[in-house]
């Protein structure tokens, strides 16, 4: 690798992740080389340099293997096959391993099964008469869900168990897939996730735990430290390097928990990457998720996770915006003590599209809460639940 101020990390992807990681990369002196396999929303414009053909494009790849010195990815939805192209050229953190796992829940379940990891009840199905077993073999409520290209709830049909639950052909006639998860549903007591770091020889920490809470199954609001027993969060913490390790990870992951209403955690998803529910470490921990990604792949020594300040991060989305292109008044915002605004530079809103955060630090939780509910209410949302 060329000596640090020369060093290009490559990034996969051209959403809010990467440029957030350019961000701290380039205040490290790193550069950065972002292929955006064709994403047009603008938030790769902060990247040393963008390179915006699709991901089958050869000429594109050879280009951005030239450029680059080591490389990572920022969505986890990269075909495998350009995937280990680049793996066989440079060095790749995560590896193709943890990544196709994670971009398949086929694959993600069946390596928590057999690594002993708590998960949710599933079956694999592939036609309607191993639906019709599932739904024998689960009991209650169900979440049909697609093996692939599922992410903020994309995928996925609820089956109720009541009286007027449809035939297992008429569901998965319905559902119009070829090969699906039944998982059972979960009466949650609460969501969390663990930013877990793993360096490229085996050293793992983790951040604080944080306290989730979901929108139309997008991530709404992140409350750290979260708001439960500490017993509680060293376990979440502990699963996670035990996830990390048994992927042979290299780089930052996010590790999603249900937590049932008997109190177990539950391992929902893994992201292969920064996680929007890590977004406050920019803010609130002495070493960003980001800088963190950064310090792994170009083997440089790991940062503090400590949390300096309790914070609340909440998503900005697109429904925000008074039209398309025009953004709403950030007074509110920008007049709150405590209150950072992080706008990730994309060119359209639309409803549901993640166009920034805040984050809103305070003294206790409670003042961070107050703060954060105070911003939100000047823009018509609804109070964080307690």
């Amino acid at each position: 690798m060329n000596h640090q101020s020369e060093t290009c990390i490559g990034v996969l992807g051209g959403g809010q992740l990467g440029r957030m990681l350019a961000l701290e990369a380039r205040r490290m002196g790193l550069r950065v080389l972002q292929w955006t396999g064709g994403d047009a929303s603008g938030a790769a414009r902060l990247a040393d340099q963008a390179l915006t053909e699709s991901f089958d494009c050869d000429k594109t790849l050879e280009n951005f293997i030239t450029q680059s010195d080591v490389v990572t990815v920022e969505f986890e939805n990269i075909p495998k096959e350009l995937l280990q192209k680049v793996s066989g050229r440079l060095p790749l953190m995560p590896s193709v391993r943890p990544v196709s796992i994670c971009q398949n829940r086929e694959l993600e379940k069946n390596f928590l099964a057999e690594n002993g990891i708590p998960t949710a009840q599933f079956r694999i199905v592939d036609d309607a008469e191993s639906l019709k077993g599932a739904l024998s073999e689960i009991n209650g409520d169900v979440i049909l869900k697609t093996v692939e290209s599922g992410y903020d709830g994309k995928g996925q049909m609820l089956v109720p168990d009541n009286d007027d639950r449809l035939s297992a052909e008429e569901i998965w006639n319905t559902f119009g897939d070829t090969r699906a998860i039944v998982e059972e549903r979960i009466n949650l007591s609460a969501e969390l996730s663990v930013m877990v770091v793993r360096t490229q020889t085996g050293e793992i920490t983790t951040y604080d735990p944080a306290e989730n809470q979901h929108k139309n199954h997008i991530l709404d609001v992140s409350i750290v430290p979260a708001r439960m027993p500490e017993s509680l969060l060293k376990e979440a913490q502990d699963i996670a390097s035990i996830v990390a390790e048994s992927l042979d990870y290299v780089g930052i992951m996010g590790v999603e928990f249900f937590l049932n209403e008997t109190g177990d955690l539950l391992v929902n998803e893994m992201a292969p990457r920064p996680h929007n529910s890590g977004h406050h470490t920019l803010d609130a921990c002495e070493s960003s998720q980001f800088e963190q990604q950064a310090r792994v792949i170009c083997g440089l020594p790991l940062g503090s996770t400590n949390l300096l300040r309790p914070a609340v991060m909440v998503n900005l989305l697109g429904d925000l915006w008074v039209d398309a292109t025009t953004p709403p008044d950030w007074s509110p915002v920008l007049t709150t003590p405590g209150a950072k605004l992080h706008l990730y530079g994309k060119l359209h809103a639309k409803p549901g599209r993640k166009m920034g955060h805040i984050t809103i630090l305070g003294d206790t939780i409670e003042q961070a809460l107050s703060r954060a509910n105070k911003c939100r209410e000047a823009y018509g949302l609804s109070a964080i639940e307690d």
